[in-house]
This record gives structure tokens, C-alpha cells and sequence, in this order.
């Protein structure tokens, strides 16, 4: 089969973890696309249900034009470690995602398939092996995850964030292993700190709080409940020596106390249930992030060298991939981290008064251009899959 040398398909979803970064990935390769006068389209493969295709359909690149070309929605199922009846039900959409994923690659003929993970994308994956086109994935967490350690089987090689992750494989599975870093986004590289104040209507803050530092409280796009309460339990400490931007997600928020707290604290406290386009302004507008640690936040607060105090999910309900990547950041001296118990109000107020202190947030901030480097990781990777597309090139794979 002749691939196309001009298409690259890109496949993940379920969340924006597993996409944000593809499209990082995606814009980078465009620009060496066009650096290179080379004509290059992205096409994603994504669930058929969820925020996947608005997400990706949404996206756009430094230029304005849009991200991804074209999307493919595809059936889904969940991958279980545990016994479930959806278990059986969801074989028969893993199985349809398969022959649909199958159906799409064999006509389009991509020259290569970049996966990002997600249970979205092991059909694809298996069918881009079984069809010869080459197979690259990134892992952006610690510990593989269930579906990149399938993934992993049909990959040619795997990008992954940390050497320690490469370390604990076998000497075989390390060969196809390059350590690369989490892709984070164009648009974070190129932040206005100025457009972010003005956003938060903070553009004129230093003629009433000139001593105050902006803490931004994350908690994904869903909200995290136990940060959110930890807010509104410390809101008068956190109001008194700081200017806190909060968004409360579009779940886990609590509106009518919010309101509340932003009109008793006036120009202390904005709360917003979801900030989309502006969030890299935002963040480079940030002298602290009160944050989860999903491996995106924190790449993408790292990059911006802002310190950061980590509440990660922990318990019977998670891998534990949020504990390894904010242990990782706190024995680099990049962050702080409030992990299960400690996730409480005498530990968080120990926390945030040390970042009062200008010399010590600007400790953490040196630690994290140590762990970042120089060259954004979505640019390193997209050059070794543009590469793979130049000497691919004519091949009958």
C-alpha cells in the first residue's frame, strides 16, 4: 500500500489530556510543513461521542487557520482493570471502532498515525499496524497507562515525558523509547502576561494592591471539589495576602457561594466556572497556581516557571499517575505538593506563605527552567514524525 506523504492522522480523546497535547504536536508539524514548503494535512480520529470532535474541530494553530483538517469520529469503549458488566458491552464498540478505524486509515493511507493515548485510540492503533503505517505514541504521565501499554505493542516507537518512565522498561521495549517532555501548546510560548491582567480586570492592580500576588486555582475543566473547599474554607487568609483567580469548573462548582465570596472580597476574588482561550494569558499573568497534577496543568504552569502548590487525585479511584508527576516536580524543588491528608487547611496555609516570599518563588521558577530546557517538547517530537514523513516518501509499505 502507497501512503500519503502529505497526511498524518493523529488519534486520542476522552479528555483534553489526551488531545490538548496531539494538537500541540499537530501545530508544530504544520509549521515545519510550511517552513519547508511542503503540503502537509492533519486528520484526527477521535470518540463519535463526547468533547472530542468540539475540541479538536475548535482548535486552531498560531496562524488563526484551523488545527486538524478533518475529523473522524469513531465508536469507543472503555478499557477496565476491574470486573464490570460494561466490560462485555463494550467489546462490541472497541470491536466497531476497529473496523471503522480500519476503514478510514486504508482509504486515506496516512503516512504516519500519532497517538496521544486514550481508549479512543487502541483501535486505531492496532489497525494502523495491522495496515504498515508506522505508529508513534506519547505517554505523558510516570506510569503507562492502560491503553498506551496496548498501544505500545503495535508502536514503531513511544515519546514519553520522563527518563524514569523509559527506565523502569526492559532493555528491548527502551530501544523504541525516546524522552522528549509533555507537548504543551504553541500559544503557551508566546503568553502576554499584560493581555491576561486585563482579561481578570487586573490591568490596574498595582494602584490598589501592589503587594498582593495572583494565585490561579485550577481544577480542570470539570472542577475539583476538594480544591474548591479548601478555598472557601481559607478565603479570608487567601484574600488578605493574595488576589485569587479561581476557576471552579463547570461540575464540581458552587455559583450562588462564589458569587458571594467575590462580592464580600470585591477585587480579591474572581471566580469563573471555565477559562478557555485566555488560560495561557492567564497563567503567564500568575505568580501562583493552587492546582491537580495532571501531567497538561503542570507542563503547561512549568513552561511559564510559575510555582505551583499540587493537590493530587489520589485513592482507589485513580491510577495514582497525578501523585508520581507531583512527586516528580517536588523532588525537583519545583513545586509543592499537599497529598491525601495533607490536602487540608493548616498544610495549604503553610504552603502559600512561603510563596509570599519573592526569593522563594523565584527558586521554584529556576528549578522549572532546569526541567523544561530550551526546546518545547511538541517541536521535538513533531520533527522526528516530520522527518519519518520525508523518508517515507515513495515507499510501498
Amino acid at each position: 500500500m502507497k501512503l500519503n506523504k502529505n497526511l498524518i492522522c493523529f488519534t486520542g480523546g476522552g479528555t483534553g489530556g489526551h488531545i490538548y497535547p496531539g494538537l500541540a504536536v499537530a501545530d508544530e508539524l504544520k509549521a515545519l510543513a510550511a517552513e519547508n514548503n511542503k503540503e502537509l494535512k492533519i486528520y484526527w480520529i477521535g470518540c463519535s461521542k463526547g468533547m472530542d470532535r468540539n475540541i479538536v474541530e475548535k482548535a486552531c494553530g498560531p496562524d488563526g487557520k484551523p488545527t486538524a483538517d478533518k475529523f473522524f469520529g469513531i465508536p469507543s469503549g472503555k478499557l477496565r482493570r476491574y470486573f464490570s458488566l460494561k466490560n462485555f458491552s463494550d467489546l462490541f464498540r472497541i470491536a466497531g471502532g476497529f473496523f471503522t478505524a480500519f476503514h478510514i486509515l486504508l482509504k486515506q493511507k496516512p503516512s504516519v498515525l500519532f497517538s496521544k493515548g486514550g481508549f479512543v485510540s487502541v483501535p486505531p492503533c492496532l489497525a494502523a499496524h495491522l495496515l504498515h503505517i508506522p505508529v508513534y505514541t506519547h505517554e505523558c504521565d510516570f506510569t503507562l497507562g492502560l491503553a498506551n501499554r496496548i498501544n505500545f505493542k503495535s508502536a514503531d516507537c513511544m515519546f514519553v515525558s520522563y527518563d524514569e518512565t523509559k527506565n523502569k522498561l526492559n532493555s528491548s521495549e527502551q530501544k523504541k523509547v525516546i524522552v522528549t517532555g509533555n507537548p504543551v501548546r504553541p500559544v503557551f510560548y508566546k503568553t502576554n502576561a499584560e493581555k491576561g491582567l486585563e482579561f481578570l480586570g487586573l490591568a490596574e492592580r498595582k494602584k490598589y494592591s501592589e503587594k498582593k500576588p495572583i494565585l490561579l486555582v485550577l481544577g480542570g475543566s470539570s472542577g475539583a471539589r476538594q480544591i474548591n473547599e479548601l478555598v472557601y474554607e481559607n478565603i479570608d487568609f487567601l484574600c488578605n495576602n493574595f488576589i485569587v483567580v479561581h476557576q471552579t469548573g463547570l461540575v464540581n462548582a458552587d455559583d450562588n457561594r462564589s458569587a458571594s465570596l467575590a462580592e464580600k472580597h470585591k477585587d480579591s476574588y474572581k471566580p469563573y466556572n471555565f477559562i478557555y482561550k485566555e488560560m495561557p494569558d492567564v497563567v503567564a499573568a500568575a505568580d501562583v497556581i493552587l492546582s491537580r497534577a495532571g501531567a497538561n496543568s503542570i507542563w503547561e504552569a512549568a513552561v511559564l516557571l510559575k510555582p505551583m502548590i499540587l493537590v493530587p487525585l489520589c485513592g482507589s479511584g485513580t491510577r495514582g499517575d497525578q501523585v508520581d508527576n507531583a512527586e516528580f516536580f517536588r523532588s525537583r524543588g519545583a513545586a509543592e505538593v499537599l497529598l491525601g491528608k495533607q490536602a487540608d487547611s493548616e498544610h495549604l496555609i503553610a504552603a502559600l506563605s512561603q510563596m509570599l516570599d519573592d526569593s522563594k518563588r523565584t527558586s521554584y521558577s529556576e528549578a522549572l527552567k532546569k526541567l523544561t530546557g530550551n526546546e518545547p517538547p511538541a517541536h521535538k517530537i513533531a520533527k522526528i514524525l516530520f522527518e519519518k514523513i520525508n523518508t517515507a516518501q515513495g515507499e510501498n509499505l
